[in-house]
């Protein structure tokens, strides 16, 4: 099956799970669809949207595992596979089942993190899941999402931070620097993104050694 993520660093936790075949974008929802259509060529038979995530819920602190029961994008609901969720659910057991907002662009400030929220009904977002939910339903395909929220809703994301992924998911160190030297004022909340996504990464790898092969998966029964 496959793992569909932004950051390479959420790819290679995603492939410890067994039966996981997984794939970073970048950001680029292009390069994405074009990721995921080449997988199902290839003989996926799933597809799990994985990774972190934007808070879009006051009960969503970082490290909070949030399993998607459907996702919501343009107006359009996407429902994931039932029985996979399920099994995901009672795998991560503190995990919180909810819905997810797909997204073009990253939500940088609160008030568009509660506007969305207010909008959708969404509990989290991301880039990656509402590709995802539209390729599956177009192939055929069950899908699920796990993701881990790295930056809750209050939090204003700096601009060192969003400079900082390349085309392959992986992080620009120098793009981060130059920013941070051109506008030091960004180091603190910088600093505090860097620790909570490490908390979340974090997480993510103890949901993989949760959930069994394939992302539970292969055991979904």
């Amino acid at each position: 099956m496959i793992a569909a993520t932004g950051l390479l660093a959420e790819a290679r936790i995603a492939a410890r799970s067994g039966g996981v075949r997984a794939v970073a974008s970048g950001g680029s929802a292009t390069r994405l669809a074009e990721l995921i259509e080449g997988a199902i060529e290839g003989g996926a038979r799933a597809i799990a949207s994985f990774g972190i995530a934007g808070g879009l819920s006051e009960d969503l602190k970082p490290g909070t595992c949030v399993i998607g029961s459907e996702v919501v994008y343009a107006g359009a609901i996407y429902r994931a596979d039932a029985a996979w969720t399920a099994r995901l659910g009672r795998r991560v057991c503190a995990a919180t089942l909810d819905r997810i907002a797909g997204v073009d662009e990253v939500l940088s400030h609160p008030t568009g993190k509660r506007a969305l929220n207010a909008a959708t009904g969404a509990a989290a977002v991301d880039m990656e899941s509402h590709i995802v939910a539209a390729l599956a339903l177009r192939h055929k395909l069950p899908f699920a999402v796990v993701r881990v929220i790295a930056d809750w809703v209050e939090r204003r994301v700096p601009q060192a931070a969003l400079v900082g992924m390349r085309s392959d998911g992986a992080t620009d160190v120098g793009a981060c620097l130059r920013s941070l030297a051109l506008n030091p004022s960004q180091a603190p909340a910088l600093a505090a993104i860097a620790v909570d996504t490490a908390r979340a990464m974090l997480q993510l790898f103890r949901c993989v050694q949760l959930m069994g092969p394939g992302l539970g998966f292969f055991d979904r029964g």
